[in-house]
């Protein structure tokens, strides 16, 4: 799998006519390297053929690299700066001995200013500096097999712990507490950590759509917004439920029906071929029509993979089509200052002629104690 990935890499490396592609970013360098170590650079060639391909990693991580790496990659241990005086003691002789080593492309989204004049002094400039974006990450947007079972599992593991949660009552616990059970019953099931911070947020609170957990008792009779995942062998899941601990208002029920018609419509329009603008527009239509347009004011979904939020976009601004195999989340909400919040959330694989949801906790409007 490596040995592809660094092919298909290779190739969009001399579509850009490129020599050489630098990788720093922490989340690329796994998806293409399977190393997890946290100080590592990667140097990938437009043609493996003639020139290795190299990662970078210092002295504590010698062990961990040759367990992990395979050998489609030449290792080397740098005492060095890697993305500096590390990779250019390590660069390969140009061809013919000559004195530049070519374009060499860098992430303009995760290269500091300080970092690409450091590298530029190491390699006394004999290189063409080239910044390029998203490469990889357009790559990791489409996952195999391998890692979309690794998102379900993620996925199920969290519906566990929430199930567990829920059993345990939410009445009279503050969201601070839920918050930290919901932790609890992450990892206590082998997850490594969560996907991100989870959001528990009750009544008027839940109108922050990223709320952030406070020391005050959930009551009875209100809306509880929960935003949660678990991260799994690496890779992220992404849920969002909203349940009632009791009897609820008229207002409470409507905005709940919008949202989770809005979300079953999206999900019955995913599928490869429409941008993710296009996805977007089908729930933000349900909610606009409902008389909510204005308090649907973020984007419907993001791609989930090894970071919680990936490419492609479902929002106005997602102007990429989808492909089989993209993983994202549809997740609209709608949120009234003062009163309440809800959302509701699934990440989902894109199939041949539609998509399959990772997770499985029931949507319908439920009442929890």
């Amino acid at each position: 799998m490596v040995g592809r990935r660094i092919e298909t890499l290779a190739t969009l490396i001399a579509e850009q006519s490129l020599d050489w592609l630098i990788v720093s970013e922490p989340s690329n360098l796994r998806w293409l390297t399977d190393f997890t170590g946290s100080n590592a650079v990667a140097l990938c060639p437009a043609d493996p053929g003639r020139s290795p391909a190299l990662l970078l990693t210092d002295f504590r991580y010698t062990e961990q690299v040759e367990a992990q790496a395979p050998s489609a990659w030449q290792i080397e241990i740098s005492k060095h700066d890697l993305l500096g005086a590390g990779l250019a003691e390590k660069f390969p002789v140009p061809d013919g001995g000559g004195e530049s080593y070519g374009r060499v492309g860098f992430d303009s989204g995760h290269v500091t200013v300080a970092q690409l004049e450091a590298l530029d002094k190491a390699l006394d400039g004999r290189a063409d500096l080239v910044p390029v974006g998203g490469i990889l990450e357009q790559l990791r947007a489409v996952k195999s097999a391998g890692e979309v079972e690794k998102i379900r599992a993620a996925a199920l593991l969290a519906d566990e712990a929430m199930l567990e949660v829920l059993d345990q009552g939410l009445v009279g616990r503050t969201e601070i507490e839920l918050a930290l059970a919901l932790e609890l019953a992450i990892r206590s099931r082998g997850a490594q950590e969560l996907s991100f911070p989870p959001i528990v947020a009750a009544g008027a609170h839940g109108a922050l759509p990223h709320a952030e957990p406070r020391d005050i008792a959930v009551e009875a009779g209100e809306l509880v917004t929960f935003d949660w995942g678990a991260r799994l062998d690496g890779y992220c899941s992404d849920c969002t439920r909203t349940w009632a601990t009791g009897p609820v208002g008229d207002l409470e029920t409507e905005v709940y029906d919008t949202v989770l018609r809005a979300q079953e419509e999206a999900v019955e329009a995913l599928r490869p071929g429409p941008s993710g603008a296009e996805i977007d527009r089908v729930a933000r239509g349900v909610i606009e029509q409902a008389g909510f347009g204005e308090n649907f004011g973020h984007g419907l979904g993001h791609g989930v993979g090894l970071d919680i939020h990936e490419a492609p976009k479902l929002s106005r601004t997602g102007d990429q089509p989808l492909l089989e195999g993209m993983v994202v989340t549809v997740e609209p909400g709608i949120y009234l200052p003062g009163k309440c919040g809800v959302r509701i959330e699934d990440v989902l694989v894109l199939t041949a002629d539609g998509s399959e949801p990772l997770n499985g906790l029931d949507k319908q409007f439920r009442q929890v104690s």
